[in-house]
């Protein structure tokens, strides 16, 4: 049920950050880890040249190293007791859990195609044919979402997300501005969450069911497809030239608005790093979500670890689910800020906006923490 390519309004990224210039990559906030970016970067090398070539590579793409027990690409040494319990879990765990993943997916599909028949799709601007989407009322709109809920959260479970622990942060002094506005106008128009995993996507929609940007052939998957288009997503050929781009950020724009002014609408997902990191560092944002001037929730996912990270970031989507499947337990973590209202500045600046919500978010998750 994962699509995990719900970007934000970006270039086409790589797995290891290919779609991030070499500034965005030092640019990259520290999000969790004790040692900022910027001390990380004034250290002194005394170093070789070919040292401080290694220094350099292992401060620009800290945000993608894997530290688990698996290590980059997933294929380190084990040692004797991890290799058991892989073992273990690749013999009992992995197919049972792909089963019951699998019935999950099929019993959604049945609910989506239900309560699309006789439903014609809807086309943003520039859509090909079959990438539309289906805009659901009443008794459809309610059976999308109330069973899209439920079995997000049972596909979770399927996948050892057995607890979740969520947790509420009020903004800090200074933003209390923005929190009277919050209280008094309540909806947001977008979600505006860090990305870790194609598990982000699983529990956004156990959450809040939102609508996100998905990959153009996300549209013609079997099954996924059909869900996909019931969630609403916009799809986005990631490849194309910028123009095609310029294109979605409108249509995310107005989406964005509708579901600040309509209740009804589903709120947008958006992802503003662009790409998945290993959850310790928050990358520079992109100004997509904040083009609507619309006010934005912040949330802020962690998957704590003590072998396996849940995180994507260096490894290949096949080998990630199959080692994710196979661990006992999986661990997540969420922090909910207030609605965010914008001041009018921030909306005539949305890159000033953007900005604001990064460090908001870090700052609240590391006072959280510590």
């Amino acid at each position: 049920m994962a699509l995990h390519d719900a970007a934000s309004l970006s270039e086409p990224d790589d797995r290891g950050g290919g779609g991030l210039s070499g500034e965005d990559r030092l640019a990259a906030k520290p999000l969790l880890s004790g040692q900022s970016a910027s001390a990380a970067a004034d250290a002194t090398v005394t170093e070789t040249p070919a040292q401080e070539s290694v220094e350099e590579l292992d401060r620009r793409y800290a945000p993608y190293a894997r530290r688990d027990a698996y290590g980059t690409m997933g294929r380190g040494p084990l040692g004797a007791a991890e290799a058991v319990r892989l073992a273990v879990g690749a013999a009992v765990l992995f197919p049972l859990r792909l089963v019951a993943g699998v019935l999950v997916l099929v019993v959604y599909y049945l609910v989506c195609r239900v309560c699309t028949l006789r439903v014609e799709e809807e086309r943003e601007e520039g859509a090909g044919e079959g990438e539309g989407y289906a805009r659901l009322e009443g008794w459809r709109r309610e059976g999308v979402v109330r069973y899209g809920r439920a079995l997000s959260r049972a596909m979770l479970f399927v996948f050892g997300f057995y607890w979740i622990r969520e947790h509420d942060c009020s903004f800090p002094d200074d933003k209390d501005e923005h929190l009277e506005k919050s209280k008094e106008l309540g909806r947001p128009g977008a979600v505006v969450s860090n990305h870790v995993s194609y598990v982000d996507i699983l529990y956004h929609m156990s959450s809040s069911f939102p609508s996100f940007v998905a990959k153009r052939s996300v549209a013609r998957l079997p099954l996924v497809g059909l869900i996909s288009k019931c969630l609403g997503c916009i799809f986005v050929q990631r490849e194309s030239k910028t123009s095609d781009f310029k294109g979605v950020a409108g249509a995310v724009t107005e989406r964005i608005q509708r579901a600040y002014e309509q209740k009804n609408s589903p709120m947008m997902l958006l992802f503003p790093e662009g790409t998945t990191t290993n959850g310790d560092y928050l990358l520079p944002f992109k100004t997509g979500a904040f083009l609507a001037k619309a006010p934005v929730k912040p949330v802020i996912l962690r998957y704590p670890y003590k072998r396996f990270s849940p995180a994507w970031d260096s490894m290949s989507g096949a080998r990630h689910v199959f080692l994710l499947l196979c661990q006992f337990v999986n661990n997540l973590e969420v922090v909910h800020l207030p609605v965010y209202y914008p001041s009018e500045q921030e909306k005539e600046d949305p890159k000033l906006y953007a900005n604001n919500i990064r460090k908001l978010m870090s700052a609240e998750v590391y006072a959280f923490m510590f």
